[in-house]
């Protein structure tokens, strides 16, 4: 960690909603949902009624009756964040994109340029309102968490700067839910004990912590309550998974509709794999109960691969094994992700189309998908189903 804070964390607000607001004049200042059967991004007009993603759209309107809910428009909210990513790249090369509204910058370097990271700051907020007409906010910091922690405090279209010997007391009052990693299964077991703050956490040592959390979390949880984060600020990191996930809403689903919106999930993932030339060797299954509890399954193959068929074979194998939970507790999300993901270029084998016993059924289907658009074969199962509109991501 050097002497000066010079990493910055940019993060748009709200950013889909706040899109939409820029567009539509007679949206501004009023509370908007962008979504269908779920919220995908509230304003913040309406997250002052408790509207929170992937909240359903009902719940919300019951929150916030006077919301205009408008249907997502993914090209636009790409177009923008383009727009964003170059006002970044104007402001110094050094620029890892985290998601398509939110990076962090380096600006170490560019003091006899441009001046202090507080001013840089300060700029890049103003040059993205100009340019983009959007609302961002920059917490600035000497760690990449610590800046993500200071934006996140920051918000909303605000900018704090985090000041050299003075982290500790910054960080220490702030809610556990602050620290990465955090979720409401982690923070429901530290509460349980009077954990309540960062500085708590601080405080109880790691053997402690692992005691509660495990040695991964735990270590990982008491480096960040003392601000120790020895990441740099990387350009042209790859994503080490892919993965997509669908918010089902809270109304009971048969087995089979489940099932279908997993294969349509593992469609959209393998087809991102193909463009990215990208194989993965683990599969993942995320999911959220009725209850808000959340199970992860996991399962390696023996070989990398972005075969469809593949894939989702062994994703139904961990769907199935989790189905007495399901049918328990509801399911509100399911999600597929495959990891360790080859780095070196990986490239999907031709296979023979002479036996009609082979895969070579779905690999034909895979070459017309990723030829002539997702739309162009649909599974008979997904027929009359929505799967929710697939998140602009950045390029891998």
């Amino acid at each position: 960690m050097t002497d000066r804070a010079t990493i910055l964390h940019a993060d748009l607000d709200s950013f889909y909603a706040s899109v939409e607001q820029r567009d539509d004049r007679a949206l501004r200042g009023r509370p908007v949902l962008v979504g269908g059967g779920v919220v995908l991004a509230a304003s913040y007009e309406a997250k002052a009624f408790g509207v929170r993603t992937p909240m359903g759209i009902a719940q919300a309107r019951a929150l916030c009756p006077q919301a205009v809910v408008v249907p997502p428009r993914m090209k636009a909210y790409s177009a923008a964040s383009k727009a964003v990513f170059e006002v970044f790249r104007d402001t110094t090369p050094i620029v890892e994109g985290i998601s398509i509204d939110e990076a962090f910058l380096e600006v170490g370097g560019l003091e006899r340029i441009r001046g202090a990271p507080a001013g840089i700051a300060a700029d890049l907020r103003v040059r993205v309102r100009e340019r983009v007409g959007l609302p961002i906010t920059v917490g600035v910091a000497r760690t990449k968490f610590l800046a993500k922690v200071a934006s996140g405090v920051g918000k909303p279209d605000g900018l704090l700067v985090v000041p050299p010997g003075g982290e500790l007391a910054f960080l220490h009052p702030l809610p556990v839910e602050r620290l990465w990693g955090v979720g409401p299964v982690t923070a429901g077991k530290l509460r349980d004990r009077q954990i309540r703050t960062v500085g708590h956490v601080a405080r109880i040592g790691e053997a402690a912590l692992v005691a509660i959390l495990g040695a991964h979390a735990g270590r990982h949880l008491h480096a960040l309550a003392h601000n120790r984060d020895p990441r740099r600020v990387r350009v042209g990191h790859r994503r080490g998974s892919i993965g997509s996930q669908c918010a089902l809403g809270r109304r009971p689903r048969p087995f089979d509709e489940i099932d279908a919106t997993l294969a349509a999930l593992v469609d959209r993932v393998t087809r991102r794999m193909r463009a990215a030339d990208r194989a993965g060797r683990t599969v993942t299954l995320r999911l959220r109960f009725g209850d808000f509890t959340r199970a992860t399954r996991s399962r390696s193959l023996l070989k990398a691969t972005m075969q469809t068929r593949t894939i989702l074979e062994t994703a139904r194998a961990l769907l199935t094994a989790a189905r007495p939970l399901i049918e328990e507790r509801g399911l509100t999300l399911v999600g597929v992700a495959v990891g360790n993901l080859d780095r070196d270029g990986a490239v999907q084998l031709e296979l023979p189309f002479d036996d009609p016993h082979d895969d070579s059924l779905d690999a034909a289907l895979d070459l017309v998908r990723d030829r002539f658009g997702s739309s162009s074969v649909t599974r008979a199962a997904s027929l009359g189903r929505d799967l929710n509109p697939s998140v602009p991501i950045l390029p891998d």
